[in-house]
């Protein structure tokens, strides 16, 4: 008997039933997110007071850290949506901050990799009698009514297909639509502090692109065309397993159901062996994909990646997907090379043109190869190791109001085109760094990037 029909719940329930109207949930989800800040700086001013009265520094630092870290992973755990997003997003570059911070930080970030407060029977079999019909039972053999991982916009329940088959059934949640616009437009509010920092960047064009792409995300027939088109590349790949869909439709996504050793726990307890297989395999799998595909994968947290036992990259999310069909753009690789081979003028008149140098900005090619050569480093010849130190060193180096790079950084401008490459650039930096991962990243650029013709 499926473990649905044992529920007390009502199947047919529908969602909303027991939940508070949609003005009431708005005001909650926007008083929980005003919290993060106000919490923080409350903890900042008990800090202070603690430091006057004689407690010592090095601990009330580590308690107010943990501290800190556990509020924002409560707070944008319980939210879901757009925050839970921005908290995964940062759980990825928890390998740059400093260590005295990072142990509590990564921890708690860490959580939102694969954590969120599940959906109630109820709702979950409301959801799947609006996507899959009145007869949605007759379609498994059994089906888990616990969740077995979640995520920003919906769980994964385990469950077996009606053939047999070993399925994931991903759930949406109800009203996740109307709670992610909710949630962008509250974090849309920091805008004018981007605005500061990047003068030349267009805020309401970025913000724009970021809203449309996150929006992508809800559309699970849009998603179920993009794991397709990576099932059929990769079917018989010996590096990259994606699993099958077996069934879509708007709230509802089921798929083979493939297990293997989640990323997050071959960054905290793999063997350099495995650290180094994860890294080389999310790298090939990230540069390949557009020439193979015309897809980019967009989402590079731990959450969607686990090794199988035979080696191969298991990628399970593809909500989040960049349509590439000319493949990755040659300015990257061409510019890239350049840089390598220190032509900066030749690499300032091509950012001015793919529109990072503003026009009227009187930049040097030193300039420009003074800010992007160090970054540039992994892709230079031989074998790199990624650290959390070399990250925080570059972070440090890209961010210090003293550095010489961040003044220029701050000079250049950012096309809203360009922003999920950008996401799974640095994204995927911040993994290999969480791995510690080695490998020669400059043999997979000259492979799959056009345009990247670097000798090393």
């Amino acid at each position: 008997m499926s473990k649905s029909h044992e529920s007390r719940d009502d199947p047919e329930t529908p969602a909303s039933a027991s939940t508070p109207d949609l003005p009431q949930r708005a005001l909650s989800r926007g008083l929980k997110l005003a919290s993060l800040p106000l919490g923080i700086a409350g903890r900042a001013t008990v800090g202070m007071g603690k430091r006057l009265t004689g407690f010592a520094d090095e601990v009330f630092g580590e308690d107010l850290q943990r501290k800190t870290a556990d509020h924002l992973f409560r707070v944008l755990g319980q939210l879901k949506g757009g925050a839970m997003k921005l908290g995964q997003a940062l759980s990825v570059f928890e390998a740059a901050l400093p260590e005295g911070m990072a142990g509590p930080y990564r921890d708690a970030l860490t959580k939102l990799q694969n954590s969120a407060p599940p959906l109630p029977a109820a709702s979950v079999h409301g959801v799947l009698h609006r996507g899959m019909g009145e007869d949605w039972r007759e379609q498994f053999l059994e089906f888990d009514d616990s969740p077995a991982a979640a995520a920003s916009i919906g769980q994964v329940h385990r469950a077996v297909w009606k053939d047999g088959t070993e399925v994931a059934v991903k759930i949406q949640y109800p009203g996740a639509g109307k709670a992610l616009q909710s949630d962008l437009k509250q974090l849309a509010r920091i805008a004018p502090l981007f605005k500061t920092l990047q003068p030349n960047f267009d805020v309401r064009e970025i913000i724009a692109e970021i809203q449309d792409r996150l929006m992508e995300e809800l559309d699970y027939q849009y998603e179920a065309e993009a794991q397709r088109a990576f099932h059929e590349v990769f079917a018989e790949d010996e590096h990259i397993r994606v699993p099958a869909v077996l069934h879509a439709a708007d709230e509802v996504l089921v798929t083979e159901w493939v297990e293997g050793t989640p990323l997050a726990e071959i960054i905290k307890n793999g063997t350099p062996s495995e650290r180094d297989r994860a890294g080389w395999t999310l790298s090939t799998f990230h540069f390949s994909a557009p020439a193979r595909t015309g897809l980019l994968h967009a989402d590079p947290h731990p959450g969607n990646f686990a090794l199988a036992d035979d080696g191969r990259l298991i990628v399970y999310d593809f909500g989040a997907v960049a349509r590439l069909p000319e493949g990755m753009p040659p300015e990257i690789g061409r510019l890239t090379t350049l840089a390598l081979e220190d032509k900066g003028e030749e690499v300032v008149e091509g950012l001015r043109e793919e529109g990072f140098i503003p026009q009227d900005l009187d930049l040097t090619g030193e300039d420009i190869l003074h800010y992007l050569k160090p970054i540039l480093t992994p892709l230079s010849g031989g074998e790199f190791t990624f650290t959390r130190q070399w990250l925080r060193e570059e972070t440090q180096r890209l961010t210090s109001a003293d550095s010489h790079a961040a003044r220029i950084g701050k000079k250049l401008s950012f096309p809203p085109s360009y922003l999920l490459i950008h996401r799974v650039t640095l994204g995927s930096i911040g993994v290999l760094c969480q791995l510690e991962a080695t490998a020669d990243w400059h043999e997979i650029i000259v492979e799959w990037v056009p345009g990247f013709s670097f000798k090393g």
